[in-house]
């Protein structure tokens, strides 16, 4: 199994939706993870993002091409 590193933090839910939807398209496998803590109403998403996005190391480089797409739109 390949091993997974951080590729990028998302901004928010939509950011995070969209992206994942559109590595599913090209059949990525991407985890993430969010930090949101629902206790502290957010607090943290402006200094930390939404959560994260980890993928196979060999797929970063084609993964941020489909992030910068995403985020350009």
């Amino acid at each position: 199994m390949d091993d997974y590193i951080m590729i990028t933090v998302f901004e928010n839910t939509l950011v995070a939706q969209r992206i994942v939807a559109m590595l599913s398209v090209y059949s990525f496998p991407p985890r993430f993870s969010s930090v949101l803590v629902t206790g502290y109403e957010g607090v943290f998403l402006f200094l930390e993002g939404w959560g994260e996005l980890y993928a196979p190391l060999k797929l970063k480089s084609e993964i941020l091409k489909i992030i910068e797409i995403v985020r350009s739109e």
